[in-house]
């Protein structure tokens, strides 16, 4: 069930009525069969595959608890390989099966080729499946108890405001609330409210437009003025933030109407001076994830600089290869790495931490910053990499055949992004960065200015029903 549809618009309210209207003991069994109902709506028979994993997590967490010695990493490793296993086939088994026949047959090793899955990818699977193995891995570290309430454990993995595309919750943050009452708070409801309203804005109002172009584009690449190019890779870079931040958005409203904190996903990253900083503040979930089950993990910066940077590239490359099966994710990854280096590399000897903070200096880094970020997002939007090299190629090379078109078209010359389509996406972009820019990312402030709040969300409102693209176009992170 996609947030920008018409059955969310019947779902969600009625789902939080009935949560309120409920005593607090079976409230977890409501949001569990919500949960079971919104994941479903997609392809029903693959809420096997969430109950499989959740039925292996939560005991290998009970036998994790239990038992001593060599016996408590033996569960783990069962539970990392049972999820791992899962995204294995689903999500990689026919990358590597594509990849191993080409390779095959480019040494006439074999006539026949290894057969293919004709399978679809779960909705959602790397992320439900991250936060499973943050479970384990927190009770293995003793630092969460294992869940004993089987329901509770499942509503931890499933609950549908976070479960196709997250935030990525560790269990200390969220277990423990499903649990505690959550009396009706008109305070929250507002401020839930008000951050979906923000996220349908961002989603439906910009995202959604802007993909128009980008598709039209990235999908046909060699048809188009290096301009055009520009044009896209920019936009590209607007639209990925605002649809996935937007979904965020949502998820965390969805979330806080009924009282749940989940945590924030994403902070302003487009004004950050430097790559780490968008790094900390761009997929915060992930990012934390990987850095504290993958990177710390690895030794850190704890065994010397070598071993330093090799757990960097790895995080990076990981991260990368996480987002899907298809090798331009890894070059965005190796992309990242190249650029984490060269920070790191240059840090370590100018101090610029220091230098960057210069407000004379801030707005040329920024822009530095996000420049060499949309770079890396034309690998992670083309469909292969020679399409990626080849927009590279016209970008840098400025020069192509075809005359740039403001009013875009497509190669076929059917319109796809007209004038007024332009102008609505600049206008909208400027407003939200200007808004972003002011107001924090969960918009709390605006409950100390009620005429401000009003007339933010009347604003917001209009503009979503007025120039909102309404075709229940699906968030990027799906895929993945």
């Amino acid at each position: 069930m996609l947030f920008n549809s018409l059955e969310f618009l019947i779902f969600f309210p009625l789902v939080t009525l009935i949560y309120f209207l409920l005593p607090h003991k079976y409230r977890w069994l409501h949001l569990l069969i919500a949960s079971c109902i919104f994941y479903m709506a997609f392809i029903p028979v693959y809420i096997f595959i969430l109950f499989f994993t959740i039925i292996i997590d939560y005991i290998a967490g009970i036998m994790i608890e239990n038992e001593t010695g060599r016996r408590r990493k033996l569960f783990l490793t069962a539970s990392i390989i049972a999820n791992v296993g899962v995204l294995a086939v689903f999500k990689y088994y026919n990358f590597f099966t594509i990849n191993v026949n080409h390779f095959l047959h480019s040494l006439h090793i074999t006539p026949n080729s290894i057969p293919l899955l004709q399978i679809l990818l779960p909705i959602g699977l790397s992320f439900h499946t991250f936060q499973a193995m943050s479970y384990t891995i927190e009770v293995y570290r003793g630092n969460q108890k294992a869940e004993r309430h089987f329901g509770i454990y499942a509503l931890y993995v499933m609950f549908y405001p976070q479960l196709v595309a997250g935030p990525i919750e560790r269990p200390q943050n969220l277990l423990h609330q499903f649990r505690e009452p959550h009396p009706f708070d008109s305070q929250n409801l507002l401020n839930g409210l008000r951050l979906m309203l923000w996220g349908f804005f961002k989603k439906m109002v910009i995202a959604d437009r802007l993909s128009q172009y980008t598709n039209t584009v990235f999908n046909q690449p060699y048809g188009y003025h290096y301009l055009n190019l520009v044009i896209a890779t920019i936009f590209f870079s607007i639209q990925i933030y605002c649809d996935f931040s937007g979904y965020s958005d949502i998820a965390i409203g969805a979330a806080k109407t009924m009282g749940f904190d989940l945590m924030t996903n994403f902070n302003r990253p487009y004004f950050s001076k430097n790559i780490q900083e968008f790094w900390r503040k761009w997929h915060i979930s992930l990012s934390t994830w990987f850095k504290d089950y993958v990177y710390i993990s690895l030794g850190g910066n704890r065994k010397g600089i070598r071993r330093m940077y090799f757990n960097v590239a790895v995080v990076f490359l990981l991260s990368g290869f996480w987002h899907g099966a298809n090798f331009t994710y890894i070059v965005w990854g190796a992309l990242h790495t190249i650029f984490i280096f060269s920070y790191m590399l240059i840090e370590r000897h100018y101090s610029l931490e220091k230098i960057l903070q210069k407000r004379a200096l801030i707005f040329f880094t920024t822009i530095f910053t996000f420049s060499i970020v949309s770079f890396a997002w034309i690998f992670f939007r083309a469909n292969t990499i020679s399409d990626a090299l080849l927009i590279c190629k016209h970008i840098f090379g400025l020069y192509h055949s075809n005359a740039f078109q403001l009013v875009l078209k497509d190669v076929s010359g059917a319109i796809s992004f007209t004038k007024s389509a332009m102008m609505i996406s600049v206008t909208m972009i400027a407003l939200m960065f200007s808004i972003e820019k002011i107001l924090p990312p969960n918009l709390i402030t605006l409950n100390k200015k009620p005429f401000t709040d009003i007339l933010f969300c009347s604003i917001t409102l209009s503009l979503i029903i007025l120039i909102g693209v309404f075709n229940n176009n699906s968030f990027i992170y799906f895929q993945f």
